[in-house]
């Protein structure tokens, strides 16, 4: 069998409680895979004691004093097992929690679609501190995702779990984007000629907390995000329906926490 890396970036807004049930749900997987964890930035003296706790079943913790942000610490993870080794490679999130199944419907699929490069499926979102649950589909075929592509990006970046070829087409996350990492990396996958698919299960459930939406604001978020679609609109040759959805994305990104709310809900 095969090697599987899981990835996880680590910040001081993890509580204990979050990434207890976190690890927990890797522990529980049916297919189990190695743990590799960075810290990005200092934390707390409560969560660095509460992670030293699980070091003898992590692979490996890689503590850095210095914040530099998600896509900067899962290209120097990505780097560590692509250089261990590893064919497969799982991005997770510190927050979040994996289903029992996840690494072993995405370990199958891939042993059996040696074409496809990388692999993702649906997310159940939860409320953190409030009344919420939504199930987010995503296109299930490559076309459909490429075509899906042209407004919103085609897999949920939390459920990704990559063959190694992919990075070897693609190259790692670019760092010139400070919130769109995803965006821009399938991106350049679909432009290397990566394969992507989706599964139709629901692989991880995903935690939004009340201030969700409200932190998806702001002019300069707004103005990033309608730049980056437009890069991947002239990279992968996208029409202009693509630039028309773009702008109306601007609107409302720009548009006040409420209204995004309901917005998010019903385009989701």
């Amino acid at each position: 069998m095969k090697k599987i890396a899981i990835t996880i970036s680590l910040y001081k807004n993890v509580t204990v409680p979050q990434l207890e049930e976190m690890l927990g749900s890797l522990y529980s997987q049916i297919l189990p895979g190695d743990i590799f964890i960075k810290v990005d930035g200092s934390i707390s003296l409560e969560l660095r004691e509460a992670l030293d706790k699980h070091k003898e079943r992590i692979t490996c913790i890689d503590y850095r004093e210095e914040n530099r942000g998600i896509a900067i610490s899962y290209n120097e993870l990505f780097e560590k097992v692509l250089g261990l080794g590893y064919e497969y490679i799982a991005r997770m999130d510190a927050d979040d929690i994996m289903m029992p199944d996840r690494l072993q419907l995405q370990y199958n699929f891939l042993e059996h679609n040696r074409e496809i490069d990388v692999v993702g499926g649906y997310i159940e979102e939860f409320g953190d501190d409030f009344a919420y649950s939504k199930i987010v589909k995503y296109p299930l075929t490559h076309e459909e995702m490429f075509q899906f592509f042209t407004k919103r990006v085609p897999l949920a970046n939390v459920t990704t779990f990559f063959r190694r070829s992919f990075f070897e087409k693609a190259g790692l996350y670019p760092t010139s984007s400070p919130t769109n990492e995803d965006t821009l990396l399938w991106m350049k996958g679909f432009a290397a000629g990566c394969r992507f698919a989706n599964l139709p299960d629901v692989l991880v459930k995903v935690r939004i907390s009340k201030d969700f939406f409200s932190r998806r604001g702001g002019v300069r978020k707004a103005w990033s995000d309608f730049k980056d679609r437009l890069e991947v609109i002239r990279t992968l040759g996208y029409n202009w329906d693509a630039c028309f959805y773009a702008v109306a994305m601007l609107g409302v990104n720009l548009a006040p926490g409420f209204v995004k709310k309901i917005l998010y809900k019903k385009l989701r």
